[in-house]
């Protein structure tokens, strides 16, 4: 799916009669081009999701060509730093265990989560409570619960992640 996004990108970056204004989007000077082959893909899979799952949490707003996500590229560029969200909570979430062969850390682990897989399910479920809750914007429309927003939730999350009580952990597995 992310290889056609590309392609659609590249199209509606590149179409002769989809003119762009150079505008400061409060994120610095940006081409501010509709998007609209991307857009209709957006909506195509983000109405799959929705059938597949029955419900749905939050807008499902796609920011294009605004000056949240002012183009195609920008839009793309944002989607591709999803596995670098989400790469490092993994490999914490997998190293736990390796960590808590270690008598001190399984000693950390019970007091503070009661097992190490208490400690794995605290961690993700503070991820999924809050890091696509809306949260990091000012305001509910330009990032709320949007879909680009769930991004800005996802990174505000990550920025507070040294206040966590868990964040000893995320250290000491090399975050």
């Amino acid at each position: 799916a992310m290889f056609k996004l590309w392609c659609l990108a590249e199209k509606d970056l590149l179409a002769s009669n989809n003119s762009y204004r150079l505008r400061n989007t409060g994120q610095g000077l940006n081409r501010v081009q509709s998007a609209p082959a991307i857009g209709r893909a957006m909506h195509d899979i983000l109405h799959r999701a929705q059938r597949k799952f029955g419900s749905w949490i939050g807008s499902s707003v796609v920011h294009l060509g605004d000056h949240n996500v002012p183009n195609a590229l920008t839009f793309i560029d944002k989607y591709t730093q999803v596995p670098r969200i989400l790469n490092p909570i993994v490999q914490v979430i997998e190293a736990i265990p390796r960590c808590a062969e270690q008598s001190h850390v399984m000693d950390m682990i019970v007091a503070a989560h009661g097992s190490v897989k208490d400690c794995q399910l605290d961690i993700l479920q503070d991820f999924f409570k809050h890091a696509f809750d809306g949260s990091g914007a000012d305001n509910f429309y330009d990032a709320g619960s949007c879909i680009d927003g769930r991004l800005t939730s996802a990174w505000n999350w990550c920025n507070k992640l040294d206040k966590k009580n868990y964040y000893p952990i995320f250290k000491l597995t090399g975050f």
